[in-house]
């Protein structure tokens, strides 16, 4: 490859990094507003987040047809491959966030004309919210930066919010059984707390491609300590 079309194929990996991580701060954007709707009952930002979904998939759809005829135009090797297949695996993660900042939305949409919002633990999901969105967002930042190190941080960080998710559900139960009246709007709120669970589930796969873009190890299904083991 000369160097007129190596500094072509770099300007053309850079524009796809850079609307992939600006898709990034749109779902970030859209899961604080989706977690607010919620503690606030905010019909606004319900439908601001709704809306917001449908610009991520036209974005996603665009960002895709570029990764693929870059790929099928400039034939990259090695590193290159791997990063666009990387950024092709976090646009799908980046978008799958985004339903599930949507589906937060939605039932908070529920919640809320079940009138029973006040009786329910809302504000009890904050903390796994705030460990999601941040993750998310050191994701992102270590995707920018091609960060291992930081990439398995995301990775252990994950189980903090799994511990939250199966605290919460423990605790809506006790509400369900307490107060039959809540079952219906508990069972929202469960979804809610599992949408929460997988945005970090979303981070961490960001973490894990991270890695496979750096060192070309795949470890989607190795153990935390597999991983640093095999990075030392």
């Amino acid at each position: 490859m000369d160097k007129h079309i190596s500094s072509q194929f770099d300007a053309e990996l850079n524009s796809i990094s850079t609307r992939v991580l600006e898709m990034g701060g749109m779902v970030e954007r859209q899961i604080q507003w989706a977690v607010q709707a919620l503690l606030e009952e905010d019909e606004e930002l319900v439908r601001r987040v709704l809306e917001t979904e449908r610009t991520i998939n036209e974005v996603e759809l665009a960002v895709d047809a570029d990764l693929s005829t870059t790929i099928a135009r400039r034939q990259p090797t090695a590193r290159d491959l791997r990063f666009l297949i990387g950024i092709s695996k976090t646009l799908g993660n980046l978008e799958r966030a985004g339903d599930e900042a949507a589906r937060i939305a939605r039932m908070a949409g529920s919640i809320m004309q079940s009138g029973q919002g006040r009786r329910l633990p809302v504000g009890e999901l904050r903390l796994a919210a705030d460990l999601a969105a941040g993750l998310l967002r050191r994701a992102l930042d270590a995707l920018a930066r091609l960060d291992v190190e930081e990439a398995v941080a995301i990775m252990r960080e994950d189980d903090r919010i799994d511990v939250e998710f199966n605290g919460f559900v423990r605790k809506l139960v006790t509400y369900m059984m307490e107060d039959a009246r809540t079952i219906s709007p508990s069972l929202d709120l469960l979804f809610v707390a599992k949408a929460i669970e997988r945005i970090g589930d979303h981070a961490k796969n960001i973490g894990e491609i991270i890695i496979y873009i750096v060192k070309g190890l795949d470890v989607r299904h190795a153990a935390l300590e597999q991983v640093e083991t095999a990075l030392r």
